[in-house]
């Protein structure tokens, strides 16, 4: 198995060439039902899901980057189905939220506006790693923690009275980027995610010289961030259109400063 590098073809066939329990992290967008345009291919879901489940390392994670079409006033739920077919496979499900501000109005003018997407987290197991960012500001800044038992994250064995609660805590599930708002967001392709989500989550599900996956690679988003934060990366896609942009991305990628 190569790493490091662009395969140009179809994803499910592959990664059945992939050994077992190789790959440590998968950050990925698949194409929202008639959303994309791949030149009228057809990709095979779950044969797909089958792969990851099988190529993922116990403890490893899958972030499923998703969300549904609107189509005859309804919603095709396509995003539930999948979630729930990878629970069949075998992972754990977790769900998160992606707000990309800034985007124009999706769904039907007889309901809200969509304003969001699905981050959907499969974990094989229990999480391996899990690098939670603390980023969110608490408003009981330096005051101790009450002894209720919704903050017993924040005690010690030594210190049952609870501690000074500090300036920044874990943030929440829903994840809110501007997308396009970094100059190298904005590619060719027609639906890329921003650098700082992919970014985030490979902090989150991944240590450094871990192998992190993307199987409809596109923009080369996930494989640009591995790279920076010092994981091996494997990208594969259909288009060699992507494959080449992908490549030209990922060369001019910052060397990370660590291993």
């Amino acid at each position: 198995m190569e790493i490091d590098t662009v395969i140009c073809g179809d994803n499910t066939t592959i990664l059945q060439r992939f050994p077992d329990a190789c790959i440590d992290l998968t950050v990925t967008s698949p194409p929202y039902d008639n959303l994309r345009s791949y030149n009228g291919y057809t990709w095979d879901f779950e044969g797909l899901a089958q792969q990851l489940f099988r190529v993922t390392k116990p403890g490893g994670v899958v972030v499923w980057v998703v969300a549904d079409a609107t189509i005859d006033g309804r919603e095709t739920l396509t995003s539930f189905k999948q979630a729930l077919f990878f629970r069949e496979c075998g992972f754990n499900v977790e769900t998160m939220i992606y707000e990309p501000a800034g985007t124009g109005a999706k769904g039907s003018n007889y309901y809200y506006w969509q304003s969001f997407e699905y981050m959907f987290v499969f974990s094989k197991g229990r999480p391996k790693t899990s690098n939670l960012i603390t980023d969110k500001r608490n408003t009981k800044i330096g005051k101790r923690s009450d002894s209720s038992p919704k903050n017993d994250l924040l005690k010690t064995r030594k210190n049952r009275k609870g501690i000074y609660i500090k300036r920044l805590g874990i943030r929440g599930n829903l994840w809110r980027y501007h997308a396009g708002s970094n100059g190298d967001d904005k590619t060719s392709h027609p639906a890329p995610f921003p650098e700082a989500l992919a970014n985030d989550h490979i902090l989150s599900w991944s240590n450094p010289g871990d192998i992190v996956l993307d199987p409809f690679i596109g923009s080369g988003t996930t494989a640009k961030m591995a790279k920076q934060l010092g994981r091996h990366w494997i990208g594969i896609d259909l288009k060699s259109d992507y494959c080449k942009l992908a490549e030209k991305r990922v060369a001019g990628a910052n060397v990370p400063l660590f291993v």
